[in-house]
């Protein structure tokens, strides 16, 4: 796999590269579920690439992944936010840095655990200026954004339904302080769905319909706020 080395992270960090066909473009971190940096996220990667972005996914397990759910749980638990914040900034600063960028600003894509951290992402690093969360999970207890970092910046919540009793209150009072402190956040609900809908490994909960909406959604969004080509 195309591994790079981001030397300002934590020690030993590295990440999934991709770079679209022109060589250049506007930059995005793409941030794991739960399971680690596994094909599929750097297949979210490759994916931006095609679609001119220059994508770059962060090891925030360092080289640890799994296909079991309840390992999966301890790593995410286990993972310390602040950690993870530097990690992500890190990544932000290695784009920018890297002379690859058609622009000054990065923006972000999580998924589950990683959409949790794409919320956070716009309040931890100057150069990230927007962020779209998959279905985001915010399970620690130290998970406190400073939303007063978000004025000017953007968020793309993709919400599905049967998340709703569980994140669904937090989620909408999330969109409340971003847009309180001078951001814009904007949720989209997919009805019928179930966690992880996008993931096209997990056929058991993957909605095509669904998926192919919110990727739509994103690329347009990305390209949007970062000037990307379309």
């Amino acid at each position: 796999m195309p591994s790079v080395d981001i030397s300002s992270g934590t020690p030993g960090l590295t990440g999934y590269l991709a770079v679209p066909d022109a060589g250049r473009g506007p930059g995005v971190i793409v941030i794991q579920e739960w399971w680690g940096l596994v094909p599929h996220i750097q297949s979210v990667a490759d994916r931006l690439a095609a679609a001119g972005f220059v994508a770059l996914a962060p090891d925030l397990f360092h080289g640890v992944a799994t296909t079991e759910p309840d390992e999966a749980k301890k790593l995410m638990i286990g993972l310390g936010v602040a950690g993870a914040a530097d990690d992500i900034a890190a990544a932000a600063d290695h784009l920018v840095r890297s002379g690859l960028l058609t622009g000054a600003q990065v923006g972000c894509v999580g998924f589950c655990m990683g959409g949790g951290l794409a919320l956070l992402a716009p309040t931890v690093s100057p150069h990230i200026d927007c962020t779209a969360a998959f279905y985001p999970a915010m399970p620690w207890p130290d998970y406190r954004p400073a939303w007063t970092n978000y004025a000017g910046r953007e968020a793309l919540i993709h919400q599905c339904e049967a998340d709703l009793p569980s994140t669904g209150d937090d989620i909408a009072r999330y969109a409340e302080e971003i847009a309180s402190h001078g951001g814009t956040a904007v949720v989209e609900t997919y009805a019928g769905t179930q966690h992880a809908f996008f993931n096209d490994d997990r056929p058991e909960v993957h909605d095509a319909t669904a998926s192919a909406l919110a990727w739509e959604r994103t690329i347009d969004f990305l390209h949007r706020r970062l000037d990307g080509p379309f």
